[in-house]
């Protein structure tokens, strides 16, 4: 290992070594030679200007795509013969999940106040638009602005917490093949949202239980228990409005033209985020080393094709999103784009396709600890292994 902490790059015989090798070359984890401020600086102003207007646009349209898949498949789609039917219906999911995600992104937007420059604006759509995702806005909001205060923190972090090697239990190893593998991404992404949510998993470690549903749980302050209870009240009143229609359509119904498609969301979710703090390249820090510019810096930018149009560049502008989270997504290319001469090496994008980086760190990224650069032990600054 070398000065930044990056791994040394041995001669390659070939492009493809010579890009995989790129890949997983570590980014440095000493103190950066810049500061927030020489990073807002290099972005041109216009890009902190938040349009209420521009920002709806994109709303409606979302939401006018949704409206319009609807309505397609309910008049067009179910006529149809087997097996034809089979394959529209999975394709309007896959479609339909992908431009509900685009409302979820829209909803988290608000939860930073990059929408509007009104608050309560903010609020009031991110909690109607999560609440019909099923998601508990407020408890989200504050876990997930936790989240951006303390990213890779192994030690306050809300969320993807690496697990150590001590601490992965003995079954674990009869999943650490192909076999295991595909099982547990299946789980990931099927069922970590929602038990992420409701029983705090891969979350922050507590001394009782969390959960984003209980005003009293150790994630939320006091101040903040009324919120919670909001966010459970628009959450009940989404699964009782399901419930009404499905007494009327059929809950076969509700699940094939909701539910299904909620499952995508859910999936691209988990995978999103995952995918972000997820990388060999990247380090975690403990108290000792930890502070708040290096713990946003140790993220990457990904490559999802023409979803990142969909997504609003959700994922293709994380490094910035961490940085600075209230610039609004149609600023987020432009000022990504500003902030990498400053950020140099600090700064890290992979472009491989999302369904292989999937499968590359679900394979390689199963814990962190500390490790030897020749002399000098990296104390307090862990890193991906996946020797158990």
């Amino acid at each position: 290992m070398g000065k930044g902490g990056r791994m040394s790059i041995q001669p390659v015989t070939s492009n493809a070594e010579e890009k995989n090798e790129s890949v997983v070359r570590r980014v440095p984890h000493q103190k950066p030679p810049f500061t927030i401020a020489d990073i807002k600086k290099a972005i041109p102003p216009h890009c902190f200007n938040r349009s209420l207007i521009r920002s709806s646009s994109y709303l409606v349209f979302d939401i006018a795509v949704c409206f319009f898949l609807y309505y397609i498949a309910t008049n067009y789609i179910s006529p149809l013969p087997a097996p034809l039917s089979y394959v529209a219906w999975t394709a309007y999911v896959y479609v339909q999940g992908c431009f509900m995600f685009a409302i979820w992104v829209v909803a988290h937007e608000c939860g930073h106040h990059g929408f509007s420059d009104y608050h309560l604006l903010n609020d009031t759509l991110g909690f109607i638009l999560h609440s019909l995702l099923l998601v508990p806005y407020f408890s989200w909001k504050i876990s997930h602005r936790r989240h951006h205060a303390n990213t890779n923190s192994l030690d306050r972090d809300e969320n993807h917490v690496p697990r150590f090697k001590n601490t992965i239990r003995s079954y674990y190893h009869h999943f650490n093949n192909p076999v295991g593998r595909v099982f547990i991404i299946a789980f990931t992404l099927t069922l970590g949202w929602p038990l992420y949510l409701i029983v705090n998993i891969a979350g922050r470690s507590y001394d009782r239980f969390a959960s984003h549903f209980d005003p009293y749980s150790p994630i939320y302050s006091e101040r903040e228990r009324a919120q919670i209870m909001l966010s459970d009240i628009g959450f009940v009143a989404a699964c009782y409005g399901l419930y009404r229609i499905a007494a009327v359509k059929g809950f076969a119904w509700v699940f094939l033209v909701y539910g299904a498609p909620l499952h995508v969301v859910n999936g691209f979710l988990v995978m999103i985020t995952l995918l972000h703090h997820t990388h060999l390249s990247l380090p975690h820090y403990d108290s000792s080393e930890w502070d708040w510019l290096r713990g946003a810096l140790a993220t990457v930018d990904r490559d999802y094709g023409i979803l990142n149009k969909v997504f609003h560049h959700i994922a293709d502008t994380h490094v910035l999103h961490h940085l600075i989270s209230s610039i609004p997504h149609y600023h987020a290319q432009e000022a990504t784009e500003a902030i990498k001469p400053v950020l140099g090496e600090y700064y890290h994008y992979d472009g491989t396709p999302f369904y292989k980086a999937m499968w590359r760190e679900a394979k390689e990224c199963l814990y962190v600890e500390e490790e030897d650069e020749g002399d000098i032990k990296t104390k307090g600054v862990y890193w991906y292994k996946n020797k158990l």
